[in-house]
Order: structure tokens, then C-alpha cells, then sequence
């Protein structure tokens, strides 16, 4: 027996992954939208903001007039510091909605190790044992248990695709591990002027936050789920004068006999049922031109001069498979639909 659409409502509908968000589930097979809420601009239709998005859907309107007794899911594209207050207020009195976080709320276990990296007071600590932080690959077995989940950053999406693998059987040092990651400037969201002062940001390449970076936290915490030792790892994020797409370049020291072909054939084999994970041929050349607008994953691994040194690539759409298109596969798994209906969608 096939399920029935499911109801959903976008809260945060017009920022950039709220948008996709619209535009990939206005074409999913079983997405019935019901609300698109937002800040501003009430009244107006989505297609003001993106004319991709062909679908009539209800017009912006504001939380407030969401009817949620008639949600199954809702998805949370918000500011930090948002999306706790909405599942603070509605999980007792709904039991049956799904929340799928895309902010940082609910991804950090330790509400004071979220507190300080995002200078956000968490007031909604006790459910945080309720939420999972969901890399789609990694959960497939228990995200049903869970009515929260927490979707993952944009830069640890691309970061531990292809390094929890290789940690878990232990294929590198652990020590000194470098990650240089550059991301289209989408990643920044629209209020990316404000973030980043730099004069000629949008014909330049910026590096940040090489100390301090707010998904160093995240990274750190969901290494630790597959290691007894601490992972040492250098994050060195950029932000580049291109709209999407991330492509990150990790520098690893294989473990002794270790080759890079090894490595290679245990990330083919590791996400040899994994629809959107592409492991490409020994030493390919990768950039994010290749995933743009889709919910792949590339990957591919290099030589090096330096026998143990190797380089992995990874490249993915931030805004897709390290946002919305994600919350989509989440979304499939939790309802029991195929993995990648709705996210064939490219242009």
C-alpha cells in the first residue's frame, strides 16, 4: 500500500536553501505544501523570489497561521537560534510532526559547546536527546526513531563522506589531518555582506575562521562516535567568488602499508548501495562543476610524491546535498519512500 502525500510546511521559505527546498519538493511525487512562511514579504508568491518554481503554492504567510494539526512534517530553514523555539512549542502538542532542522540547533549533543560556538543560549535542551544528526548514509537504520532530526553542515557533509570510512577501519593517521575547504558564497547565506567586510569579496577567493570555525565543533563531535582517540585536524575554510558548490581537499597520512588505491576500494565498497556517492577512478581530476544542482557526492582519491601522503577531493552543492536536498533524502527515509525520489532534479 502506497503512502499518501504528506503535508508540509517550510518555515523560512525565501532564504537560499529555503528556496530549493520549494523548488525540489514542488516536483516530489508525494510533498503536498501546504504553508511557505517567512519573515517578510507576506502575501507575496514564491515564484517572486525564484523563478524556477513553477508550481501555484500557497502564498508567504507568517508562522503564526500555520494549522498544525495539519502537518506531517515541517521542515526549519532558519537562523540559529530559531528552530528551537518552534520545536520547543509544538513537539508535545503535535506528536506526529517531523521537524527537519536545517540550522545548527540541534546537530551539537552538548548544549554548552553549542552555546559557545554560536554565542546562542539553547533553551531547548531536553530535546536534544530526542534529534539525530543525520548524514543520510550513516542513519538509514534508526532515523525513524527519532521525530528531530538535525541536518548536517554544508562543509561536514563534505568532510565526513569520505573520512568516517577511513576512520572506522582505521586507514590513516589520526594525527594531523589537513582540511581545506572552499564553498560558493551561497554558503553565507543573503546576508553574506554583513558577515564578510572584504571590498572585492565577489571577485576573490577569502579565507576565515581558520581557529574557530563553527563546524569544527560538529566535526569534532561526530568523529569522536567512531574513534577512541581525538582526531587532530587543521579546518581551513575559503569562501569563493562562485554562487554553490563545495569542494573539499583533505590531506591524509595512510597508515603503514596503506596505499591510495586501498583507501579507494574501501570507500567504492562502503558506499557501493549508496545511490548519490560516486567514488571516481584513482588520481581524477574533481571540481564542484560536476555535482552543481544535484544531491551527488564525488570523491575522488590521489597520489601524492610522498608515498603515504594522499589527497582526497570531495565535491558536493551545498545547497543541495549539504542542505535541502539532504533534508529530502532524510525526508524519504524517515516516510519510507525510494532514497532519491524528488532528487533527480538538475539544470
Amino acid at each position: 500500500m502506497s503512502i499518501k502525500k504528506i503535508n508540509i510546511a517550510i518555515v523560512g521559505a525565501t532564504g537560499y536553501t529555503g528556496l530549493d527546498l520549494v523548488l525540489l519538493l514542488s516536483k516530489h511525487p508525494k510533498a503536498n505544501i501546504v504553508n511557505l512562511s517567512a519573515r517578510k514579504h507576506l502575501g507575496k508568491h514564491i515564484s517572486f523570489f525564484d523563478k524556477r518554481i513553477k508550481k501555484k503554492l500557497p502564498k508567504i504567510s507568517s508562522i503564526k497561521k500555520i494549522n498544525w494539526i495539519n502537518i506531517d512534517l515541517v521542515f526549519l530553514s532558519l537562523p540559529n537560534g530559531e528552530a528551537q523555539k518552534i520545536v520547543k512549542k509544538i513537539y508535545h502538542k503535535h506528536k506526529k510532526i517531523i521537524f527537519i532542522d536545517l540550522s545548527a540547533d540541534f546537530r551539537i549533543t552538548n548544549p554548552k559547546e553549542y552555546e559557545k560556538n554560536y554565542n546562542i543560549r539553547h533553551n531547548a535542551k531536553e530535546f536534544i536527546k530526542n534529534s539525530i544528526y543525520s548524514i543520510s548514509e550513516f542513519v538509514k537504520k534508526n532515523i525513524k526513531e527519532y521525530r528531530i532530526i538535525a541536518n548536517p553542515g554544508c562543509y561536514p557533509t563534505s568532510i565526513q563522506i569520505p573520512l568516517i570510512p577511513l576512520i572506522k577501519k582505521k586507514l590513516i593517521n589520526k594525527n594531523n589531518l589537513v582540511i581545506d575547504s572552499k564553498s560558493g558564497y551561497s554558503g553565507a547565506g543573503k546576508n553574506l555582506k554583513k558577515k564578510f567586510k572584504h571590498k572585492n569579496l565577489y571577485n576573490s577567493t577569502f579565507a576565515y575562521s581558520t581557529k574557530e570555525h563553527r563546524h569544527i565543533a560538529e566535526i569534532d563531535q561526530e568523529f569522536k562516535k567512531f574513534t577512541e582517540k581525538k582526531i587532530n585536524f587543521t579546518f581551513n575554510p575559503h569562501i569563493l567568488p562562485t554562487f554553490r558548490g563545495i569542494l573539499s581537499s583533505i590531506y591524509v597520512e595512510a597508515n603503514k602499508s596503506i596505499t591510495s588505491k586501498k583507501i579507494r576500494e574501501e570507500l567504492k565498497n562502503y558506499y557501493k548501495k549508496d545511490k548519490f556517492i560516486k567514488i571516481l577512478k584513482l588520481n581524477s581530476s574533481l571540481g564542484s562543476g560536476n555535482v552543481l544542482n544535484t544531491n551527488n557526492c564525488e570523491i575522488s582519491v590521489c597520489e601524492t610524491r610522498l608515498k603515504n601522503k594522499i589527497v582526497i577531493f570531495c565535491a558536493i552543492d551545498n545547497l543541495i546535498k549539504g542542505a535541502s536536498g539532504q533534508a529530502i533524502q532524510n525526508m524519504n527515509l524517515i516516510f519510507g519512500f525510494p532514497e532519491s525520489l524528488g532528487l533527480k532534479w538538475s539544470d
